[in-house]
């Protein structure tokens, strides 16, 4: 019998062994967790893609609802987002610059790819907290009937979206505000719209340029728009004012979008934060000179490739919620 084979000395890159394809444990671990992690965001991704063609008609536009730029007022459907991608982009090819330049055994080089990928992913996570907070806040405000569904407002003249502010009326003794300076007896009314459905039904019918938007979407890709009876008629059904997003109501449609919004981006995002937290600790031990003592960098190596995935997947976020 062949000795090599029973001793088992033969080098085979397909034999298996301790180390399987030449890879070390750690490197292989971190291959099985990016594994079975993309197959949590495929089912997530999924889910969505089967709610969002389920409820087609009525699903949210992404160009309607992501147009907001920090510091600037106006609409600028899907900027931002692409400058957030951009960046979570650029953030990978500065990883893969540290790699190769651990590879080289060249210290300096990593540590300088290494901090602007740092860089770019505290940009994208706080791009993101910012987006969550203006989408939670809300710009327009809308009704919603006794159905669950949304009606949105807009302005005959001009086809813009019209904010409840600019027509709603504000009707004395609508509501009574408890305050603690007023009274012995005080209490927190908690979280109230800042017009209630009478003001806002008031303030239509005083506005004839103000018009109904309903969820339906059209053959020509946008929202229908109803008459002056037709939007009277949807307004008597109406029971609350909704402004922004939560997982209970949603200004810009369905419950769903917001439900699978918060939920898919957070869980990406918490994905992105830990990638920061664990290219930090490398950071700081790429200048101390641990990995230069070791011989190699393959710690770099091993959170690039973690880096590199929470930037696939999000394309695939992107994608999804975006531009489809």
């Amino acid at each position: 019998m062949d000795s090599t084979v029973t001793t088992g000395v033969e080098e085979n890159v397909w034999g298996g062994g301790n180390r399987p394809l030449g890879a070390s444990y750690g490197k292989l671990m971190m291959w099985f967790f990016i594994l079975s992690d993309a197959l949590t965001f495929s089912g997530f991704l999924a889910a969505y893609g089967f709610s969002r063609f389920k409820f087609i008609e009525t699903w949210p536009i992404a160009d309607e609802v992501f147009t907001h730029v920090p510091f600037f007022h106006g609409n600028y459907p899907m900027y931002y987002v692409a400058f957030m991608t951009f960046v979570l982009i650029m953030s990978s090819v500065t990883m893969v610059l540290a790699v190769d330049a651990g590879h080289k055994m060249k210290k300096n080089s990593v540590i300088w790819y290494m901090f602007l990928t740092i860089i770019g992913g505290a940009i994208f996570v706080g791009s993101q907290a910012w987006e969550w907070a203006t989408f939670i806040s809300g710009d327009y405000g809308a009704v919603e009937t006794k159905g669950g569904r949304i009606l949105q407002f807009v302005n005959a003249d001009t086809g813009e979206r019209a904010a409840l502010a600019d027509f709603a009326m504000t009707l004395p003794d609508e509501r009574v505000v408890h305050e603690n300076k007023n009274g012995i007896w005080f209490y927190d009314e908690g979280y109230q719209p800042s017009y209630s459905v009478n003001e806002v039904l008031e303030g239509f019918k005083a506005n004839s340029n103000i018009l109904v938007r309903t969820e339906v979407i059209t053959e020509e890709g946008v929202k229908q728009v109803l008459s002056r009876q037709e939007s009277l008629a949807k307004l008597q059904n109406a029971t609350q004012v909704v402004e922004g997003a939560n997982l209970i109501h949603n200004e810009y449609g369905s419950r769903l979008f917001a439900d699978f919004f918060f939920f898919i981006t957070g869980f990406h995002g918490f994905h992105v934060f830990s990638g920061v937290m664990f290219n930090l600790i490398i950071f700081f031990n790429v200048a101390l000179g641990t990995y230069e003592k070791r011989g190699h960098y393959e710690m770099v190596e091993k959170v690039g490739l973690y880096w590199h995935f929470v930037d696939l997947v999000w394309v695939f976020v992107f994608t999804f919620f975006y531009l489809v």
